[in-house]
């Protein structure tokens, strides 16, 4: 490197870094203000989750109210007598009895954190990611039986796991800011309409989520996270959805799938770090010691020759581990777009292999450095092929949540590596990293059932352009909808 480069290497301006850390909200305030709580209940092949978050409906700000979270791997152990329904990407075996009291621990768990009751709840929204390692559609089908069963459990009513169906039905004050008497409910989530016909992917729901709650977590930066937009969530496995700019509604025009978060994993656990069979990077203990950028490079450099990034094949049922159907993908007119290590996760060995390289030659900030890179290469390899297929633009923002995506140096290296695909001036104004992303999602879903809106502050639309609110209703009427 050259002197004047290296003065201006050093001197040169890092990255604005729109990161959405949850805003709290204290109780005095919860209570004081029309404040519509929600509680979002996610089993995922890592962690089990209870979110509770409450949306001020005066300016539709959501906050963080309370969280309780759960290791999956400690779920208990099968009974006898009882069916085992399906295993997560790791291999712990489900049964409708062991998930419905592991959801009923941590819904209750979040509750009393802060001293709130079941009649505090407006509304529940329950989501799996634990689809990677089903085998059919049945097995999807139970996993949703047990979440509820487990709310129900929990003491929450069926009433508020569904929608209402008419304006009294829904709690003082709220009737007050329904849009019922304006509109109704049809299927659409934050402006887009979900893909048409048979499921594209297992994880559809999670994509959805995920991009309802980076809309509302992006609100609290400068960034417009609407359509066009292309969600990442790097949970264990990979979701989330690329619209394009139709109004009143935009199409899903790809879908993501296959291994994320699990690919992190995968490496740690060959480190000595964890335990080499159910372990994850959560589980490791940060230490202080210097980052060896060059073997972390060399190393995230070879765990990326084991790793895949393209569409998915027409003829395969499964990507990454997650049941898919392209098919149906290519009638609905979506792309899908997989991630995978190797084969299905075959080549999770040779990540395993990769973890103990980098700590018998550094440490433990190396080892997480490495997967940082892993992670941003991963995401400039999905934002590359999502822009050849002419899927996203200089207009779309993307949008990023998840373990394996928000945390350590990731946000810093995604917005570098990103900047040189230059599909944007500024790539930084257009990417935004949200914390609890599906959670966020939770509570803008159940809104939009109950036609919750907030004119004022939209997330529905697209980027710079104003609520749409009389476009769905012009839209509504011309089908019949509404009168």
């Amino acid at each position: 490197m050259g002197f004047f480069n290296l003065i201006i290497s050093i001197f040169k301006k890092s990255p604005k870094i729109h990161y959405a850390k949850s805003q709290t909200v204290d109780l005095i305030e919860l209570k004081r203000n029309p404040y519509y709580i929600v509680a979002s209940v996610e089993l995922g092949n890592t962690t089990t989750k209870a979110i509770i978050t409450g949306t001020n409906m005066d300016n539709g700000t959501t906050y963080l109210i309370s969280k309780n979270v759960k290791m999956t791997r400690d779920v208990r152990a099968p009974k006898k007598g009882e069916k085992v329904f399906g295993k997560t990407l790791w291999g712990v075996e489900l049964t409708k009895e062991a998930v419905s009291e592991m959801v009923k621990d941590v819904l209750i768990g979040a509750l009393n954190n802060r001293n709130l009751t079941i009649d505090d709840l407006h509304f529940v929204v329950r989501s799996t990611g634990v689809t990677a390692g089903f085998a059919s559609p049945d097995e999807i089908s139970n996993m949703i039986i047990a979440l509820a069963d487990g709310c129900l459990k929990a003491g929450i009513p069926p009433s508020k796991m569904a929608p209402a169906m008419t304006k009294n039905q829904l709690p003082k004050p709220f009737d007050k800011y329904t849009l019922m008497d304006k509109i109704i409910f049809d299927g659409a989530v934050t402006g887009i309409i979900p893909p048409t016909g048979k499921e594209v992917v297992a994880n559809e729901m999670e994509g959805e989520l995920v991009t309802a709650g980076i809309k509302v977590g992006a609100k609290w930066t400068d960034v417009d996270f609407r359509n066009p937009c292309m969600s990442i969530d790097f949970g264990t496995t990979l979701a989330g959805r690329i619209t394009n700019d139709k109004k009143p509604y935009a199409n899903v025009v790809g879908n993501l799938c296959g291994l994320a978060g699990a690919i992190a994993d995968a490496i740690v656990r060959g480190s000595g770090l964890v335990n080499e069979n159910n372990g994850a990077v959560l589980d490791i203990k940060k230490e202080n010691g210097k980052i060896n950028k060059e073997i972390a490079e060399n190393y995230a450099k070879e765990a990326h020759k084991y790793i895949k990034i393209c569409e998915v094949p027409k003829n395969v049922e499964r990507f990454g581990t997650v049941p898919v159907n392209p098919e149906s993908a290519e009638n609905a007119g979506t792309v899908l777009i997989g991630c995978d290590v190797g084969e299905n996760g075959s080549h999770i060995p040779k990540l395993e292999e990769i973890g103990k390289k980098v700590m018998d030659e550094s440490n433990t900030p190396t080892l997480l450095y490495t997967l940082d890179i892993v992670s941003a290469e991963v995401t400039k390899k999905l934002v590359h092929l999502a822009n050849q297929k002419d899927l996203i633009t200089e207009k779309t923002a993307i949008g990023i949540t998840g373990r394996a995506g928000i945390t350590g140096n990731k946000p810093k290296l995604i917005i570098e590596k990103l900047g040189e695909l230059n599909i944007w001036e500024k790539p930084e104004e257009n990417i935004v990293f949200v914390e609890d992303g599906l959670a966020l999602g939770a509570s803008v879903m159940a809104r939009c059932m109950n036609c919750l809106g907030t004119p004022k502050n939209p997330i529905g639309g697209n980027r710079g352009d104003k609520c749409i609110l009389g476009e769905r209703r012009k839209w509504q009427k011309q089908r019949g909808m509404i009168k």
